[in-house]
Formats: structure tokens, C-alpha cells, sequence
């Protein structure tokens, strides 16, 4: 049996790297996640691997972060692992309602947006690393 004690720790580090790269990079180049987002809208194709990618993450979390865990963490990433699940379900079956719905609230919060991706990648990465 794998030893999965340090799974939050990682989880929360890897994600944290995405959630805080993803958040430069559009603080860089503004309107880059509006653009992927009109991007997926407009293409079958993109929503299907969207939802993939996105799917498979969630699962990925989900089952490597117990959810009847005495670690609060673990707990934590078992629920945003469904959430993903969730989401990637309501891209494939309601992506045209979904993106309308998100590309509604980029415009005026992108630079919030931004803020948060940055802000929590930080954090979650400074959780994983306390960790060691």
C-alpha cells in the first residue's frame, strides 16, 4: 500500500505552482484567460478536452486526498477534487450556459481574478511547504 501521508502536501504545492503561474501570467498579459475562455466557447473540440483534463485533475486530487481524514488539508483538497469533478461534468453538458456565464464576469474582475489566482497559489504553497 502506497504511502499517501504526504499527498496534501503535494497537492496543495503543485497546485499552488499552477494557481500562482496562471495568475502572472495574465497579470503580465491581461485578457489571455478572457480569450481562452471565448476560445473554448467557440470550439466542441476544446470543451471535450477541457473537460478531460479538468476531470481527470479532480479524480486525480480527489482520490490521492482521503476525504475521512483526520487532516483538515486533506479534507480540503478530497472537496475542491469533486469540485473540479463537478465542473468539468457542467462544461460538458452546459458549456455554452458555463462560459456565458464566466466571460460575464471577466471583463470588470479580470484584475481580481488575477489577484486571488496569485494570492491563493501563494498561500497554498506556503501550506505544502510547512508541511515538511
Amino acid at each position: 500500500m502506497p504511502d499517501f501521508t504526504t499527498a496534501p502536501a503535494w497537492t496543495a504545492i503543485f497546485l499552488g505552482l499552477f494557481a500562482l503561474f496562471a495568475g502572472i501570467g495574465e497579470w503580465r498579459k491581461p485578457g489571455h484567460w478572457e480569450r481562452m475562455l471565448r476560445e473554448i466557447a467557440n470550439s466542441p473540440a476544446l470543451q471535450v478536452v477541457t473537460a478531460l483534463v479538468e476531470f481527470l485533475t479532480g479524480a486525480i486530487v480527489y482520490l490521492a486526498n482521503p476525504w475521512a481524514s483526520p487532516d483538515w488539508l486533506s479534507s480540503t483538497f478530497s472537496v475542491i477534487g469533486g469540485l473540479l469533478c463537478l465542473e468539468a461534468l457542467a462544461i460538458l453538458a452546459f458549456s455554452d450556459i458555463y462560459t456565458a456565464f464566466w466571460l460575464r464576469r471577466f471583463g470588470p474582475l479580470s484584475r481580481l481574478w488575477t489577484i486571488l489566482s496569485i494570492g491563493l497559489g501563494a498561500i497554498a504553497i506556503a501550506v505544502g511547504i510547512v508541511r515538511f
